[in-house]
């Protein structure tokens, strides 16, 4: 005869506590059960024997105790039979504390794009002087302090500290606004002078593609910063953000480097944090190199593009695009395909990319046996030279340092939750930069993981139980992050990828190998370049198969639908949304459906019973009244 569990010990002494002849006290009462299914007892006050922590003010019979109990685990026992059947997984609550100080800095963030200099000085005014009266009353809220008042001094604390975050990002953003608005950089703008200019270059070149056509234009757009400005004989010192719009040289500098140029000042489109644009009419003339980490770096991706010539062509160009954000070689046939079928966050590094990176190096780390600590700190180093080598953009930052907070948590014996996570990362990168306030990659990257974050899980739980977890993950993932990406996308592309969601289940088992041994290949190109080419030849296959399923979805009839513009294609875009998560509700859970089903059939026959007794009845009381009036209605008796 088996032994029986703890558990089922535990249950079989509570249901049958009338039978224990220590359950029950003297005068009836009931005694909480212990371990080993005893009651336990606790003299009260009047001398009688009381029940235990549980039921310590109970006072009824051991028989309406033990119905209670028999009650309580039989509605347990059912839910955990539930659970085991895959349609009732208990949840973890979502934790929302972080949520509004991050809306509130994001908000702020914007204003400062948008507000003029006195604008914001009086929003950072009203922030800080809100914030202070919320810290006062938390203040005389703990010296008449009281069990009830943890709650909203706790709110009162959460909500000054948000402020104060949001009035940061307000004065981060009146310097910028400043220099948009006041000085001779900003008469030279409004005027659109012809100037020669000493530029930083502050970010990588990006092609531009031209307006309704497929490919590139030769031209590219550089993010700088100012170091001299000479304008009609008037030299201006500050250090301002704008865009160089040049030809073919200009997509050859790095991060770093500080050239001189000619062009034409111009006005930035309404909304943007820079300070203006400048039409380069001259070549850039090098005055310095980039410091020597971001050449290194730049002769390193440069070196991978020409490790992985040997590869066919669409793997060629999107290999390095997957591993250190190099496109340079991508081909622009398949680059349109990847565009119509919504996989264009695969020809680049992404936050998918850093996070892999990171967990890589944990594990890796932890494998050879290291402490928490020090393994949090290899994987930081290894994740930081990573983004070195990609270069910072929105969404590697945001999933570095959301990695780096997860990992400071990790390495504090905590385990977090990533809304906490995502919220903490939002905050950090809008203080420190609020022109990511305004940029669609930024949004569109958090709006991705928030869609994993909040609708992922709960797709994923929803799922039966004989559906194993990796496959409901491969759908829910991309899913989710298109439900909540498509609002946004429709405003830049008004389109409809019919075949998103296909392509980009069938490529998310690549990308991971791509990403590991395609990165694992990036050090060996200069210390074992044999090696390296190993590596690059197997991740290449994986990468082929990438760029295939990009090109053969985006062949399919219908692939890509042309979608209303503006402000209507947005709210049809988020019905189409909310529709597509109800229809997966509705796939993953059919026995709750049949429940509501028979449940709304149930009421309605209930329903239509009612009606037709009423008619019945008033049928009934019209003829007895014609028959009492000799046909007139009379009144009801």
């Amino acid at each position: 005869m088996s032994s029986r569990s703890p558990w089922s010990r535990y249950v079989e002494s509570a249901v049958r506590v009338q039978a224990l002849p220590d359950a029950a006290g003297p005068d009836g009462l009931l005694g909480a059960a212990g371990p080993d299914g005893r009651g336990t007892r606790a003299a009260g006050p009047d001398g009688h024997q009381a029940v235990g922590p549980v039921n310590a003010r109970l006072t009824r019979p051991t028989s309406h105790v033990a119905a209670q109990v028999r009650g309580h685990l039989g509605k347990r026992l059912r839910g955990q039979a539930r659970d085991a059947a895959g349609t009732d997984v208990p949840r973890r609550r979502t934790d929302l504390r972080l949520a509004f100080p991050a809306l509130l800095v994001w908000c702020a963030a914007i204003s400062g794009v948008w507000l003029t200099p006195e604008a914001l000085a009086a929003v950072c005014g009203g922030l800080l002087s809100i914030a202070g009266l919320l810290l006062h009353r938390a203040g005389r809220a703990k010296a008449r302090s009281g069990p009830q008042r943890a709650v909203p001094r706790s709110f009162l604390i959460t909500s000054a500290v948000a402020l104060l975050l949001a009035a940061a990002a307000a004065g981060h953003s009146a310097v910028t606004s400043s220099q948009r608005y006041d000085g001779p950089l900003a008469e030279a703008v409004k005027s659109g002078k012809s100037v020669v200019a000493v530029l930083e270059v502050a970010g990588s070149p990006h092609a531009l593609a031209p307006a309704g056509q497929a490919g590139t234009s030769g031209r590219w757009s550089v993010a700088v910063t100012t170091v001299e400005i000479t304008a009609g004989g008037q030299v201006v010192r500050a250090r301002a953000q704008l865009v160089v719009m040049g030809g073919g040289d200009w997509g050859k500098l790095t991060p770093g480097q500080v050239v001189r140029t000619t062009g034409k000042l111009k006005a930035a489109e309404s909304g943007q944090p820079e300070a203006g644009l400048l039409a380069a009419t001259s070549a850039p003339m090098a005055l310095s190199a980039a410091q020597g980490w971001q050449q290194a770096a730049r002769e390193l991706r440069s070196r991978y593009v020409s490790a992985a010539a040997f590869l066919a062509a669409d793997p060629r160009g999107l290999l390095p695009g997957m591993v250190t954000g190099d496109t340079s070689a991508l081909d622009e046939g398949l680059n349109t395909a990847m565009k119509a079928v919504g996989m264009t966050h695969l020809t680049a590094v992404s936050g998918a990319n850093c996070s892999l990176v990171l967990g890589a190096l944990l594990l890796v780390a932890r494998s050879l046996r290291l402490p928490r600590l020090p393994a949090a700190v290899l994987a930081l180093a290894g994740l930081g030279l990573f983004v070195v080598l990609v270069g910072p953009d929105a969404s590697v930052l945001r999933a570095a340092l959301m990695g780096s907070i997860a990992l400071a948590s990790l390495a504090g014996g905590r385990s977090g939750r990533g809304l906490s996570f995502l919220c903490l990362a939002v905050i950090g990168l809008l203080v420190f930069d609020p022109g990511l306030g305004t940029s669609y990659g930024f949004l569109l990257s958090v709006l991705a993981t928030l869609g994993i974050i909040v609708l992922g899980q709960r797709m994923v739980r929803w799922t039966p139980t004989v559906v194993p977890r990796w496959v409901a993950a491969a759908f829910a993932v991309p899913l989710s992050a298109q439900m909540l990406c498509g609002p946004v996308i429709v405003l830049l592309q008004p389109q409809f990828s019919t075949y998103s969601l296909l392509a980009n289940v069938v490529a998310s088992p690549l990308v991971a190998p791509v990403t590991l041994l395609g990165t694992a290949a990036v050090p060996l190109v200069i210390l074992a370049p044999w090696a390296a080419t190993a590596l690059i030849a197997v991740a290449g296959t994986f990468s082929a198969g990438v760029a295939w399923t990009a090109r053969f979805t985006a062949a399919l009839p219908g692939a890509s639908l042309a979608w209303p513009e503006g402000a209507f294609g947005l709210l049809t875009m988020v019905l189409l949304s909310a529709l597509t998560l109800g229809l997966v509700w509705m796939a993953v859970r059919p026995r709750q459906i049949v429940q509501c089903v028979v449940a709304l059939h149930g009421r309605t026959e209930h329903l239509l019973e009612l009606v037709e007794r009423r008619v019945r009845r008033s049928r009934h009381y019209a003829v007895v009244n014609r028959l009492k009036g000799n046909g007139r209605p009379g009144r009801r008796g």
